[in-house]
């Protein structure tokens, strides 16, 4: 795609590090132990990091093909494995139940193959290296394939497989070894910090908070409502069930460690729960989002789907983003996101940072007051090399996560459409801005532009491999994919029905027409899209919401002007044809 950077408009997390995530008590304490630090004398009990489920003989079998599984820890044999040195840096790990070791089901190479138990026959499907990708967690690489085993489909379910899958490097592929048998311990863990509510029905009320440590490990939170102890959970959130409506509680959560020890208790935080039915506005339904494999999911872990508009730069057209269009989009056209476009450059932020930082804050307050997703978009275009602005993203992005960290609406797009800089350079910025971001805000779902204007490369010759084999070193995150539907069509769509299943995407951006923003609309093709989009459950916002000259634009020229929004007269063909597909019903699980 060819962009002329004379154009009013932007041209052109998934995989995760896991910080030390709690499991379940035990009734033996436990050590950590990493790729360096391993005892073949030792035995060990194998943590996942993204459900806190520890791996386990299925069904307590010791028969040859049971598979191998995940199941709440208890520390009993089914549980229990040694490591056993194959030399070369390899290991087999053996079960204490059965005395049979961990095996890649017919030394398959595929991704998805089945692991099981067999007798030890120190065959290459048989032996793993340890690859550290935390302090405290390791991915276990097979000799054979030179895959990872997997927690398959990011399942926190007990009883759900694992399997081996390429190395992503993802949070169901990591592991806390707990070493058993430890010495007595007796000191606590700390206490857990930044306790904050994700979300409200009229019956419940979702806490999160920042991971308490230990000396040994941290084993699991108890959360308070008053005096009363009202969920045990291992990892660092907590629905808490059965309240009544219009009711104000308040909770506290404490750590506790596998010898007993408890910290004191957090600082208190109060939430009130909504009036009978429950929300009906898309975050008082879906409340704090969370990337979940290579789905966006709700506060309830379905995966879910935005749908809704991206605004005109704000130093042009903030006039479009009022009271009056604001109720239009949350009302009659029924969208559920807004993009706020802050460009950099081309008389935005860098000529006045103050009044574009305090803009955004109020656009922000406007569309969650409507019940709106809103994303916070750090419109870089030109230079199209986002570290060119890594002071400003810096400053620009730690007020905004810090004045808006607990509303659960709010999602972080770093740098709109990269251009003319390699992936590496885009990737090395995205692990400095995102930990400015995680500093107040630990939450928040963040998008990361990709290459070639957000194409993934594709716009440059390349393709979305680079991503996939070096993917960005923070949980959480999604990749940014922009397209114009009358410019990019076969190739573009094929390349997101491929890496759909590979990582997680965000279309932060699209049009009806070419890529110049203008020319005719493309309602063939741009279906074509919104169907592919539908049916991969990929979240999409539109360019414009302004009432530009440009035919991308939603709005008759003019419209911004007065106070009138709703209905078709006042929208171009786009707006109209836009509009039409976002007040298509909403599907947001709620079970």
């Amino acid at each position: 795609m060819i962009f002329s950077s004379s154009r009013r408009r932007p041209k052109w997390p998934m995989l995760v590090t896991a910080s030390l995530i709690a499991v379940s008590a035990g009734v033996l304490t436990g050590n950590g132990a990493s790729a360096a630090t391993v005892d073949t004398n030792a035995t060990y009990v194998l943590v996942a990091a993204h459900s806190g489920k520890a791996i386990s003989v299925a069904n307590g079998s010791t028969a040859d093909g049971a598979g191998i599984v995940q199941n709440t820890r208890n520390d009993g044999t089914a549980q229990q494995w040694r490591f056993v040195d194959s030399g070369g840096g390899f290991y087999r790990l053996r079960s204490a139940l059965s005395n049979k070791v961990i095996d890649v089901s017919g030394r398959s190479t595929s991704d998805g193959a089945n692991i099981i138990q067999w007798a030890d026959a120190n065959t290459t499907n048989q032996q793993f290296r340890l690859v550290d990708s935390d302090p405290t967690h390791v991915r276990l690489i097979n000799r054979n394939s030179n895959k990872a085993l997997d927690v398959w489909e990011w399942s926190t379910a007990d009883g759900a497989r694992i399997s081996q899958f390429t190395d992503l490097n993802g949070a169901n592929q990591q592991f806390q070894l707990i070493r058993l048998g430890a010495p007595g311990d007796t000191q606590p863990p700390t206490v857990p910090g930044n306790v904050r509510v994700t979300g409200v029905t009229s019956s419940s009320v979702t806490l999160a908070w920042n991971a308490s440590t230990d000396n040994v490990a941290v084993t699991g939170y108890e959360i308070f409502q008053g005096a009363t102890l009202a969920n045990t959970v291992a990892g660092t959130s907590s629905t808490v069930t059965g309240l009544s409506a219009n009711t104000a509680y308040t909770f506290t959560v404490r750590a506790r460690d596998a010898a007993g020890n408890r910290s004191a208790a957090s600082t208190s935080v109060t939430a009130t729960t909504s009036g009978s039915g429950g929300g009906t506005t898309p975050v008082g339904i879906n409340g704090q989002l969370r990337v979940c494999g290579v789905n966006l999911c709700n506060q309830h872990g379905n995966p879910i789907q935005l749908r809704g508009m991206s605004t005109h730069g704000l130093q042009w057209f903030s006039q479009c983003i009022k009271n009056a269009s604001l109720d239009a989009l949350a009302t009659d056209w029924n969208a559920d996101v807004l993009r706020l476009a802050m460009y950099v450059q081309e008389g935005g932020y860098e000529t006045d940072p103050r009044r574009f930082t305090d803009l955004v804050h109020q656009f922000i307050d406007m569309v969650s007051a409507r019940g709106m997703y809103v994303i916070v978009d750090f419109h870089t275009l030109t230079p199209g090399d986002p570290n060119f602005n890594l002071s400003r993203a810096r400053t620009f992005f730690g007020e905004i996560a810090a004045r808006h960290a607990n509303k659960p609406n709010i999602i972080y797009e770093i740098a709109n459409e990269p251009n003319g800089v390699s992936w590496a350079g885009i990737k090395s910025y995205a692990e400095q801005i995102i930990p400015v971001i995680r500093a107040a805000d630990p939450d928040g779902v963040v998008i990361v532009g990709t290459r070639a204007w957000s194409s993934l490369g594709v716009s440059e010759g390349a393709n979305e491999n680079e991503v996939i084999n070096n993917p960005v070193n923070a949980p959480n995150i999604m990749y940014a994919f922009h397209f114009y539907a009358a410019s990019h069509m076969n190739t573009y769509r094929s390349t997101v029905s491929r890496t759909a299943s590979r990582l997680p995407l965000f279309v932060t951006e699209f049009g009806t027409v070419s890529s110049t923003g203008g020319g005719a609309n493309d309602f063939t093709s741009s279906q074509q899209w919104i169907d592919l989009l539908n049916s991969l459950k990929i979240s999409w916002a539109i360019w414009t919401f302004s009432d530009s000259s440009e035919t991308s634009a939603a709005f008759n020229p003019g419209t911004c002007a007065g106070t009138s929004f709703t209905g078709t007269g006042v929208l171009k063909p786009s707006g109209a044809w836009v509009r039409d597909r976002i007040r298509t019903p909403d599907n947001f699980p709620t079970n």
